[in-house]
């Protein structure tokens, strides 16, 4: 099968999130990175090109002049990923959009609310797809575990319990990533809650199947001089009563990728940490727990769709990305054909929802931890 013409906007040959992506890409066969605008300074955003292989007129120095250039092109990219940090999102996504370029774009969607509205705007004026990088949706036990949840496996659910604690932030320092990342003018008013509170927010409602509908935040700048915050203790209320807990920390010393989740149903519970991916905890009411595992006995078709290897060989975060490519190019095929159908991709609304997830948790925690409605 032909592969998909991709650019990318940011990731230069420095940028880890970008070396993520062109794996990811690669991964499956399904795409050829042949142009981008690498960097925001010209010149090394082409040198990055350069270094990666690119043709020389197809480095560019700015995602519009790329979008233009790519346009008017007979072999232009197909598609764009968009590995910036979250104040060119918007931008970057609308200047492809409009020229019915396919985006796929790292979260959280914007910096701001506001990016977030002019962005949806565009994307729901282009006839192209956009599709939002919730890595963590596709780990095979973690569509095992929505689908055992809405087969109604787990009963009537209760409570939902999502944590996302890192250490690297613990200290002030840490270079560029750091930098930008603890600047509320590129990266949003949130800190910790807009950097991996998001993928915990999508995460419980991606498996949960429910919406937040309100919640109580309580944020901290531990580090002094942060402008914003690096850890964040936020109680939820999902729709249908459900209640939960998320706890976002980029200063928990001892965590490295800390993202676990836990839901509880009056029929049973499911428990997965995503530095032991290939594991979920399964525990009917009034059995003995059991351990489920990727490729294993048990082992559901939305879970083995998603595999690539027998179990026992681990799979983790880049395969979870390159799932999210993979499926973002058979969405892409059906789209030469008039299909706007993502399936289980995240897209525009799991973005907005992350954003007013962002919005509601920095409005609430300026108010002393008042309920806030989504």
């Amino acid at each position: 099968m032909e592969r998909i013409r991709l650019g990318m906007v940011g990731g230069g040959i420095d940028a880890n999130i970008g070396r993520v992506h062109r794996h990811a890409a690669w991964l499956d066969g399904q795409f050829d990175l042949v142009a981008g605008a690498l960097s925001s300074t010209p010149e090394k955003s082409r040198a990055s090109g350069r270094a990666l292989g690119l043709a020389g007129d197809r480095c560019y120095g700015s995602f519009a002049e790329m979008a233009e250039a790519e346009a008017a092109r007979e072999d232009g990219i197909e598609a764009v990923a968009i590995v910036t940090p979250n104040h060119v999102h918007g931008p970057a996504a609308a200047a492809f959009l409009e020229r019915g370029i396919h985006v796929i774009c790292d979260k959280p969607l914007t910096a701001t609310i506001e990016q977030a509205q002019t962005l949806e705007r565009a994307v729901r004026g282009s006839d192209a797809l956009f599709i939002l990088t919730h890595n963590y949706t596709a780990y095979p036990m973690i569509r095992q575990a929505r689908e055992m949840i809405a087969a109604g496996e787990l009963g009537a659910l209760r409570v939902v319990q999502v944590h996302y604690a890192q250490d690297w932030l613990a200290q002030a320092g840490h270079g560029k990533q750091a930098e930008w990342r603890g600047d509320p003018a590129r990266a949003g008013l949130g800190g910790a809650v807009g950097d991996i509170g998001t993928h915990a927010h999508n995460l419980a409602c991606f498996v949960s199947g429910l919406p937040v509908e309100r919640l109580a935040a309580d944020l901290q700048a531990f580090v002094p001089g942060r402008a914003v915050d690096d850890n964040g203790h936020v109680l939820l209320r999902f729709a249908g009563g459900v209640r939960g807990m998320l706890w976002c920390s980029q200063v928990a010393v001892g965590h490295e990728n800390g993202l676990s989740l836990k839901i509880y149903g009056d029929a049973g519970g499911l428990d997965w940490s995503q530095e032991e991916p290939d594991r979920l905890w399964f525990t009917p009411y009034g059995q003995p727990k059991r351990l489920l595992t990727r490729g294993g006995a048990g082992a559901t078709a939305a879970a083995r769709a998603i595999s690539r290897v027998p179990g026992g060989h681990p799979e983790g975060y880049l395969e979870g990305f390159s799932n999210l490519y993979t499926e973002a190019a058979t969405a892409i095929r059906a789209a030469r054909h008039g299909s706007r159908d993502l399936g289980l991709l995240p897209g525009l609304e799991e973005g907005l929802a992350g954003m007013r997830f962002i919005t509601a948790c920095v409005t609430s925690s300026a108010q002393d931890a008042t309920w806030v409605t989504l």
